[in-house]
């Protein structure tokens, strides 16, 4: 959580025109987006304060990720074949919020989920473009993972724990430089392209985990 803090920062100058857009939160556009915004936020984290309550714990095995990252790249290959032809909407409605928050609980919860995978497929199932869908996804990223990232700081300065905070620092870093780049190409790579290509890399790399895991004998 706190590594990808970095990651958010580093994609806000990729958003400068959407943000000064929403700063701008009298406009009756912009205070839409951001209620709907703050409303996937607010369910989120919601969920997920329970879930640190119920000291839920992600398993730290190979297969479920690899299971995930299959699964996940069937659903990314099917949706992309149902969408095809339909005309798709640029607005975000109210179910979209709720399911894009559900989205990233499902990813909090099943490792090897991708949040931004998730919820952009979610929304482009419930009729929103390719290109909306992606930016909605990582407009609630911004506050979602600042703030999971913050309250993760909280509660292990709260609790004591001797975090080595230099190797937390480059992890940030190094995620920032990263995620800058991947989300910039991936702004322009959703413009001209279907989400297939990512569902058979998803597959793949399943299929390879599992053969990595696989005993030899």
């Amino acid at each position: 959580m706190v590594i990808q803090v970095g990651a958010v920062l580093a994609v806000l100058p990729l958003f400068r025109h959407r943000i000064a857009m929403l700063l701008r939160w009298r406009e009756p556009a912009s205070l839409d987006l951001n209620l709907k915004i703050f409303g996937a936020f607010f369910i989120t984290a919601v969920g997920g304060l329970l879930l640190d309550k119920w000291n839920f714990a992600l398993p730290e095995t190979v297969q479920p990720v690899a299971t995930a990252l299959m699964v996940g790249g069937v659903i990314f290959i099917l949706v992309e074949s149902l969408l095809k032809g339909r005309n798709l909407t640029a607005s975000i409605s109210w179910t979209v919020v709720l399911v894009v928050a559900l989205a990233q609980l499902l990813a909090a919860v099943f490792p090897g989920t991708s949040r931004s995978g998730s919820t952009i497929i979610l929304a482009m199932l419930f009729g929103v473009t390719r290109v909306m869908a992606t930016e909605f996804s990582f407009l609630v990223g911004i506050p979602t993972l600042l703030a999971a990232g913050g309250f993760k700081i909280f509660k292990a300065l709260k609790e004591g724990a001797t975090e080595d905070w230099g190797l937390l620092a480059l992890g940030a870093v190094v995620a920032a430089g990263v995620s800058f780049l991947a989300v910039k190409w991936l702004l322009r790579f959703v413009q001209t392209h279907s989400f297939v290509s990512f569902g058979i890399y998803r597959i793949l790399c399943g299929i390879l985990l599992l053969w990595l895991l696989w005993p030899r004998t």
